[in-house]
């Protein structure tokens, strides 16, 4: 389109939207008969860098809290699980040593690494979404320099080195995969591993690969053929693209699911590659406006919408589940706010109501495109002995919750199905997907669900700009509820609630507090409600005003 008339479209949308929002106070209204459908868990999929911190003291904690959360089994995604080294964690780095060669180059296999990772899992009841990467030393065609020691500040093509290569040996890298998933099955059972997902790699179009698009599908094939020999009900995918939006990756992803339908394949000679699930990354991008942290929703949703489109695009993938490999506000979450400013939004509730705000968008857009949306991977979890609330894109620090986590919590409470719901105040899909939320009013908007003996909406006060606004009461309203009576919980996230940060900074943002510091942190960490009562239901109906503060999210929880 030609540019000048784009923009004039972009800002009549805006004042469009800004007049149909109207200033007035938000009205919420949740019918409980509208259902949607089942209220998918696509919130319950985690995933980051360093594996190691997997079975590391706050790894473990944050990994139970999570698993605690959700109703349902959480997947868990890491980068490097067959990566040569010792095992100690660092900044975008792991490794679990599980292949090496001897003297005569036979493989010499060793699963205690990855084992003590997995069974962190499993003994929570968590899943992998297994990586099958990096490469090890022994097979890599160019393995020095091998180690990375990237900090933060450093240029991020430091940490691509001797992992990201092809392999030597296409035959020993798809035995590699063999063994693996061979002793898995040994170890955890084969019910549990078929309900695992594996894949290929990462980001093959970006600095992750350092082979040709041919080589990467050639990759892809042998390890495949690997897992599927050792467990032929497995389930594998691809391709965990960059950028999904842009041309580029539309171009691998669109070869990439042609090479599966109906290429040869380069490890059995037939035709097509197993593909039980489409993968892909989505990544918003935020920066500084006058000194002030400018959100921008609009590139991780592009991304979405693109994938989602692409998987429809196919009758032969248009049923497959689609897992959106990362999904996040931004790229890298060991850049803390002290190098990359724009990431200062980590700590406090602005991390947390863009998670609302953008979660609901998700599901508008599987609505919308009627793709089989599984779930979305946020890459966010802690890490280990770094200093109290760097500003790293965490879920923990230190062991103590960030108010970002409190949302998952929220989103455990959220079951059965997925309700219509209407906010007066809510941003069209159409225009974040455009433009974020950038007009004059914030984003007030809703997400329902309703079970059998309860109902929860979540309501958030969003914008993307983090400067201060007004605080406002949303009037929520929900219809034909079946009881007389019933008890109402509202949680909140704020300033005052559910906030660990601002107790720390209270505290003068020590960077090494004292047990009795810690707890008070930790407790201030966990979701906190600012009312629980019993209510009587008149003709089916209730009214529950809700505070909302700029960047707050509450949960409005009914049960009976």
């Amino acid at each position: 389109m030609y540019q000048p008339l784009k923009h004039c479209l972009a800002v009549l949308l805006t004042v469009y939207t800004a007049a149909t929002l109207q200033a007035q106070n938000p009205e919420i209204k949740v019918d409980l008969t509208k259902e949607i459908g089942p209220m998918k868990p696509v919130w319950a999929w985690f995933g980051y860098d360093e594996p190691n911190y997997t079975y590391m003291k706050d790894g473990k904690k944050l990994l139970t809290e999570i698993a605690e959360l959700s109703p349902v089994p959480v997947y868990v995604r890491a980068h490097s699980l067959l990566v040569s080294g010792d095992g100690v964690a660092a900044l975008k780095w792991g490794s679990t040593n599980a292949y090496t060669e001897d003297a005569n180059g036979n493989p010499v296999y060793n699963w205690r690494i990855v084992d003590s990772i997995f069974d962190t899992y499993v003994s929570r009841g968590m899943k992998p979404l297994a990586q099958i990467g990096f490469m090890p030393e022994a097979l890599s065609t160019h393995p020095s320099p091998y180690r990375h020691y990237w900090k933060p500040g450093d240029p991020y093509t430091d940490i691509i080195t001797g992992w990201a290569y092809p392999p030597k040996d296409y035959d020993k890298w798809r035995n590699l995969v063999y063994e693996w998933v061979k002793h898995s099955v040994e170890r955890y059972g084969q019910k549990e591993v078929e309900s695992w997902y594996w894949e290929v790699w990462n980001e093959p179009n970006g600095h992750y690969w350092k082979g040709t698009r041919e080589e990467f599908y050639k990759l892809y094939d042998y390890a495949a053929d690997g897992l599927k020999r050792a467990l032929p009900t497995a389930k594998i995918g691809g391709i965990n693209i960059a950028g999904t939006r842009s041309k580029g990756a539309q171009e691998w992803t669109n070869d990439f699911i042609k090479h599966c339908i109906s290429g040869t394949n380069y490890a059995t000679g037939k035709t097509g590659s197993p593909m039980d699930a489409i993968l892909f990354h989505a990544k918003g991008s935020p920066k500084l406006v006058d000194g002030a942290v400018r959100m921008n929703m609009a590139p991780q949703l592009n991304d979405i919408q693109t994938g989602f489109n692409m998987a429809m695009s196919y009758p032969e993938t248009k049923e497959l589940p689609l897992i959106i490999g990362e999904s996040d506000p931004e790229g890298c979450a060991a850049c803390g706010m002290a190098t990359n400013p724009e990431n200062a939004y980590r700590n406090g509730t602005m991390y947390s109501s863009y998670t609302a705000a953008s979660f609901a968008r998700k599901y508008l857009l599987a609505d919308k495109t009627k793709a089989n949306f599984l779930g979305a991977v946020s890459w966010s979890f802690e890490f280990e002995n770094q200093p109290w609330f760097y500003g790293f894109r965490d879920l923990a620090t230190n062991g103590v919750d960030k108010p970002v986590l409190n949302v998952f919590r929220m989103f455990g409470m959220m079951t059965g199905a997925r309700l219509e719901a209407e906010s007066n105040r809510m941003y069209p899909l159409e225009e974040v997907v455009q433009s974020s939320v950038r007009g004059t009013l914030s984003d007030i908007g809703v997400l329902a669900t309703k079970d059998t003996k309860s109902a929860a909406v979540m309501v958030w006060n969003y914008h993307d700009d983090d400067k201060p606004g007004a605080t406002e009461t949303a009037h929520v309203t929900i219809e034909n509820i079946p009881v007389k009576k019933a008890n109402l919980t509202v949680y909140m996230i704020d300033k005052e609630n559910s906030n660990s940060y601002e107790i720390w900074k209270k505290m003068g943002s020590p960077q090494n507090p004292t047990p009795q510091q810690i707890n008070t942190l930790e407790e201030s960490g966990k979701l906190k409600s600012i009312s629980t009562k019993k209510i009587k239901i008149t003709s089916g109906k209730t009214m529950v005003p809700v505070q909302l503060e700029r960047q707050a999210v509450a949960l409005v929880k009914l049960d009976w």
